[in-house]
């Protein structure tokens, strides 16, 4: 072979093996896209981080960064499940709420599992009363989820201040319990899988500056499989943890629909029932009349429709915290029953007691 015969098929080689490799990396570029689910980075000089949802782009990055001076501890507004919550105003003028890793946190696998767990699951959902989620970065110095910020904190803060749970009158708290009513029935009826929520307690329903409340913190949330068992490990905040989680450990929309009445009855009390959850079988505890068991910082109901959603919040709430799971209301049916309109009797608001609310009979005028 001539010497312009080797060189022309040593030309062919490298050109068909740069084609190969050419086409192997375009290949392994369009599975990594599809496999993170990464849409188009349409950051600009300002960090126009809701377009884009896996947003690790060196501007977007830059913004969070600057707006909270490197995670300084002033910008710090809380804690989570795992990692620490900030607040955090961008260039464009809004301001977002951040969850982060700590380092520490972000190699530990429990909690890199959680950071994904949150961020597949929000993706999935969009309800008015679930936290929105805006994107999320997994850079290398760290690891974070970005909200919508909710100005007004969680419920357990706001009963928690005297002042705050002053504003909190009745017909307000018994919207918070609705919309937090609305977002676990559309988790576990209007979604793909159903999703249980795992931890609903009042640090984890947030209120925005209308009071109006959103399901937060899905770190622990999990997507039912209908051919599993869904035996879990053992999550969620003492004191709202469903008591048949300690002997099945096989998670059920139950589990949530209990911690929902745990919640439900906490805002109508004022503080966490579990002195009076663990008395409800006692006849003294049942003789209570509900206008004895109402928070006190706040005048009692004076309206009929007040007198009527009060009590049917009470009612419903014991009937979601019944020992036996089977017993307890759907997150649907609790859904329905606030939203729709209450037969009445001539029962007097203030007579009504918790032993006849225990009986899911009574309706108040």
């Amino acid at each position: 072979m001539t010497h312009f015969g080797r060189s022309l098929v040593l030309v062919i080689i490298v050109v068909c093996v740069t084609i190969s490799l050419g086409s192997v990396g375009i290949g392994i570029c369009i599975f990594r896209a599809r496999h993170h689910g990464k849409l188009e980075n349409k950051a600009t000089k300002n960090g126009d981080l809701f377009s884009i949802w896996n947003y690790d782009g060196k501007i977007a990055f830059e913004d969070i960064i600057q707006a909270t001076e490197d995670f300084d501890i002033r910008y710090c507004i809380g804690t989570g499940a795992y990692g620490s919550v900030y607040e955090a105003r961008l260039p464009s003028g809004k301001t977002v709420a951040l969850k982060k890793l700590h380092k520490t946190e972000s190699e530990n696998p429990s909690y890199y599992k959680s950071f994904c767990n949150e961020v597949e699951v929000l993706t999935e959902i969009r309800h008015c009363n679930i936290i929105k989620l805006y994107g999320y970065c997994l850079h290398n110095r760290c690891m974070f989820l970005v909200y919508e910020y909710l100005e007004r904190g969680s419920l357990f803060c706001n009963l928690a201040n005297e002042i705050e749970a002053q504003e909190l009158n009745w017909s307000k708290r018994v919207n918070i319990i609705k919309g937090t009513a609305y977002a676990l029935a559309h988790m576990h009826h209007h979604c793909p899988s159903p999703i249980v929520h795992r931890d609903v307690s009042s640090n984890n329903v947030l209120l925005n500056s209308e009071l109006e409340a959103c399901v937060s913190d899905f770190g622990t949330a999990r997507l039912l499989d209908p051919d599993s068992s869904n035996q879990t490990l053992l999550v969620g905040t003492y004191g709202y943890i469903a008591p048949e989680l300690a002997y099945t450990m096989s998670v059920t929309t139950k589990c949530d629909v209990y911690s929902f009445g745990v919640v439900a009855l906490e805002t109508m009390m004022g503080h966490h029932p579990g002195e009076f959850m663990s008395t409800m079988s006692k006849p003294s505890t049942q003789q209570l009349l509900v206008k004895d068991v109402l928070d006190p910082r706040i005048p009692l109901p004076k309206s009929r429709k007040d007198m009527q959603d009060v009590v049917h919040v009470v009612k419903l709430a014991l009937a979601c915290l019944s020992s036996d799971p089977k017993s307890r209301p759907s997150m649907q049916d609790v859904a329905n029953e606030l939203s729709a309109s209450k037969a009445s009797t001539n029962l007097s608001f203030y007579d009504v007691s918790i032993y006849q609310l225990m009986q899911y009979q009574v309706h108040v005028i």
